[in-house]
């Protein structure tokens, strides 16, 4: 993969740094934006210059991207399939006896799907404004802490009021999941680098984990309910990540105590070319009205709603969708297992494919969309007693999660200034939200066990969501036209001080002439 960071070599072999920015000289202008630095902007103007007047050669900057995978790409992937699970696991819980145990009836079981992501929704903005305000690292580990609590509360529910509540409240503490892990891979990769990483954090395979989890709970001879005993074993394990989110996972570069002042330099001018800024305390209105008042923001964020609707549906109905084909409770939680492979390996298979084809992400989406589509006409139309053509049919339709995660570095890599960036955070989960709120909603009881109508609705939203990236991306390219036109044809010459002042300044996207946007 090219990296953006890496280094030029002049005619003699002799390695030249891309990145000059070193010079003292640079480095001290930073210090006269005052309060419109960024952390980044701070930590440079503080070093000392034998540090920055090294160049960067590609093997260090190599080096560095190494440990940062080895460190931070764990974090946030095991973030993601923890959290996953605890949202995965009660479609085998409704398998094992848990709609009986808390008396569900009609379609309560939708609504214990959904009221989940109505607490998310809530906390979306106020999480993303708190995210900005306080310690990432302290303020995420907290969170981790209280939805463990929260996942050992859900195993002593008995009704639907206590279960719908607890998931509700999980909703909440789980709202700053995502927007975090984006965040954080802003601060850490470049531009270049974030679409196949992202695909790896955000992926699929919490699936694995609930088949083996609950296929191994299934067996247990124990006093306490299946069902229950697989909300107790993952609030421990929930608890005990906490403590190494807490130990490992620093609020930026910069706070990184496992990297030297030289490693935490490198990594900030790796990242300096996407001209997106690092960190930065201050909330300014008039970042969030211009997020608010461009149409770029509000298509990605339909995007993100209605991408959503099937993953809301199957998240809470997964299990019953396979237990209805007429498999037994334990056959389907091993069968639900290899979805999970199918939607990991296929995005990173087609996040790979975009990171070589830079210009063609949208087109690649809409692409990417159009086999799902085929697959939730097959759910719909094969007859039911074709039980092994609609369980392939099934494990295809999801490589809809490939779409998404292809589309998920675009709200960070084409929006710079702080808090529009945590605007368009908020924009992009709240969709996110919206569509996994209806989701469980397109599966009604009275069209069990069939679903046909279910997968209607999931056919509809993947229409939208094709129109809808298709849309972003044109306005992407007619931007970045306008730009190139009044800048005669492209981008206005800088120096080395120039585009680190620019790149490491709390301005937005509109503000920087030089900025240009991935599509």
């Amino acid at each position: 993969m090219h990296h953006s960071d890496e280094s030029n070599t002049d005619q003699k072999g002799t390695v030249l740094a891309e990145t000059e920015t070193g010079s003292h000289s640079g480095v001290g202008e930073l210090a006269g934006l005052g309060r419109d630095a960024d952390v980044a902007a701070r930590f440079l103007a503080s070093l000392d210059p034998s540090i920055v007047n090294e160049p960067i050669t590609k093997e260090e900057s190599r080096r560095i991207l190494w440990k940062i995978d080895l460190i931070i790409l764990p974090l946030l992937a095991l973030s993601v399939i923890i959290s996953a699970v605890d949202k995965v696991i009660i479609s085998n819980a409704a398998i094992y006896g848990m709609r009986d145990d808390t008396h569900l009836v009609g379609d309560q079981f939708s609504w214990v799907g959904s009221i989940f992501y109505f607490g998310f929704l809530i906390a979306e903005w106020p999480g993303n404004v708190l995210i900005q305000r306080l310690p990432l690292r302290t303020f995420y580990a907290f969170t981790v802490l209280i939805w463990a609590g929260l996942t050992f509360a859900t195993g002593g529910t008995n009704d639907f009021a206590s279960l719908a509540s607890v998931r509700f409240l999980m909703g909440i503490f789980e709202a700053v999941v995502f927007p975090v892990c984006t965040l954080v891979s802003a601060m850490w990769w470049t531009i270049d680098e974030q679409p196949i990483r992202i695909a790896i954090w955000y992926n699929t395979l919490s699936s694995v984990i609930t088949g083996l989890f609950s296929y191994g709970v299934g067996h247990t001879h124990s006093t306490v309910a299946p069902w229950r005993l697989l909300f107790y074993i993952l609030g421990g394990i929930t608890t005990v990540w906490a403590a190494i989110l807490y130990a490992f996972l620093p609020s930026s570069p910069v706070e990184a105590w496992w990297l030297t002042d030289r490693q935490k330099y490198v990594c900030l001018e790796r990242v300096r070319k996407s001209n997106t800024g690092i960190e930065d305390k201050k909330i300014k209105w008039y970042q969030v009205k211009e997020c608010l008042m461009e149409p770029r923001a509000w298509l990605i964020s339909i995007f993100a709603c209605a991408i959503n609707i099937p993953n809301g549906g199957l998240v809470t109905f997964a299990a019953i969708i396979v237990n209805g084909m007429g498999f037994s409770p334990l056959d389907t939680t091993l069968l639900g297992m290899p979805t999970g492979v199918i939607a990991t390996a296929w995005s990173i298979i087609l996040n790979f494919v975009a990171s070589r084809f830079p210009g063609w992400r949208c087109v690649l989406i809409v692409l990417a969309i159009f086999f799902p589509m085929a697959t939730a006409i097959l759910m719909w139309k094969l007859p039911s007693d074709n039980k092994l053509s609609l369980l392939g049919a099934y494990y295809a339709f999801y490589s809809y999660w490939a779409p998404y995660t292809m589309c998920t570095s675009l709200p960070m890599a084409n929006t710079s200034g702080h808090t529009k960036k945590v605007t368009l955070n908020a924009m992009f989960f709240l969709g996110y939200c919206v569509g996994n709120i209806l989701g469980p909603q397109v599966f009604r009881a009275d069209d069990a066990p069939e679903y046909h109508k279910g997968y209607i609705g999931l056919l509809a939203s993947l229409i939208i969501s094709a129109v809808s990236i298709a849309a972003y991306g044109f306005t992407c390219y007619w931007d970045n036209a306008k730009r190139n036109k009044l800048q005669g044809g492209a981008p206005v010459p800088q120096t080395e001080e120039e585009k680190t002042r620019e790149a490491f300044s709390d301005m937005t996207d509109r503000e920087k002439p030089n900025f240009r946007y991935t599509y």
